[in-house]
């Protein structure tokens, strides 16, 4: 990869790449594949192949038997930058949707994807707080907490949205509990009003920190065990290092099973560890400490309601 682009419009810019993606992953370019994908007429499709093979002839050549275009034996991308992790977010992408249109995929290999719970959460409740973080503002809601039997009205003011892998949350300041917090969208039940309040983003201390959480495999796994899950996790000289936002770390640990005592688990099932578990609690410490001295209520910190 490495075609300028700068004078290249935006609608061409994406056929180039489809047209590069179908070649690498499928081996094949239909003129109807541009004409199917993009809703475009047969003349600006045969214009896009032609634009094309003029910035790449070394790359394709028209297949008269199959009636469509094949990469050459030299073929180099040049728009799009072909991984793993791409074409498998795609096809994960199909999950739930139905369709192939706008993801990209040609042939689609035979695929079987565990499902997964999906958090609800109501559209116009994320409307509502994606306004509050564009115009500053603060949203009343009915929210209900774990542990609660009921649920109780707040004010919080929305600052980022978080994942942590299975569900939604926005991050806001709480102004219940005078403290950064993460809320669950799905659990927001109302959100009724809002009003003008202006919360310094950068005041979120375990938002704007990051630590970086290094992973090996399980010290209890045979070797050969340890060499295969190195190689599964891309791990280098043994470690993995994922670097996030100390806010989302507990959710990383949780995530991977990373927050259970590899001694209490079979090293079959708790397969990988995290080595620096005590640099990362001082980390957190430390900003647990900052957080109090900035609070007059001395609300101690919770990852999540």
């Amino acid at each position: 990869m490495g075609e300028p682009s700068h004078n290249l419009r935006w609608g061409v810019m994406k056929r180039l790449q489809f047209m590069e993606f179908r070649l690498y992953w499928d081996g094949m370019l239909r003129r109807k594949d541009l004409t199917d994908e993009f809703e475009i007429s047969v003349p600006q499709a045969s214009t896009d192949l032609t634009e094309y093979q003029s910035r790449a002839p070394e790359n394709i050549e028209y297949d008269g038997s199959r009636k469509a275009y094949v990469p050459l034996p030299e073929f180099t991308p040049r728009f799009y930058n072909p991984s793993a992790d791409d074409y498998f977010t795609r096809l994960r992408g199909m999950d739930g949707i139905g369709e192939e249109k706008g993801i990209w995929l040609g042939w689609i290999p035979p695929v079987g994807i565990v499902p997964t719970i999906r958090r609800q959460a109501s559209a116009s409740d994320l409307r509502k707080v994606l306004s509050a973080m564009r115009n500053a503002r603060a949203l009343y809601i009915q929210y209900q907490s774990v542990g609660k039997s009921e649920p109780a009205w707040r004010w919080i003011t929305p600052l980022a949205l978080g994942f942590d892998g299975f569900r939604w949350h926005v991050r806001a300041w709480c102004h219940l509990r005078e403290a950064f917090r993460d809320f669950v969208i799905a659990r927001m039940l109302k959100v009724t009003k809002d009003r003008e309040e202006k919360i310094n983003p950068t005041d979120d201390l375990e938002w704007m920190h990051q630590v970086t959480l290094r992973i090996a495999p399980n010290p209890k796994l045979s070797s050969a065990a340890k060499e295969t899950f190195a190689l599964d996790y891309g791990m280098k000289n043994g470690e993995l290092k994922l670097t996030t936002r100390v806010s989302l770390s507990w959710y990383v640990e949780r995530y991977l099973g990373l927050d259970l005592h590899e001694y209490d688990v079979p090293a079959e099932r708790q397969q990988i560890v995290l080595i620096n578990r005590d640099e990362i609690n001082k980390v957190r410490s430390k900003l647990r400490e900052q957080l109090k001295d900035r609070s007059a209520s001395g609300v101690p910190y919770s990852p999540a309601l």
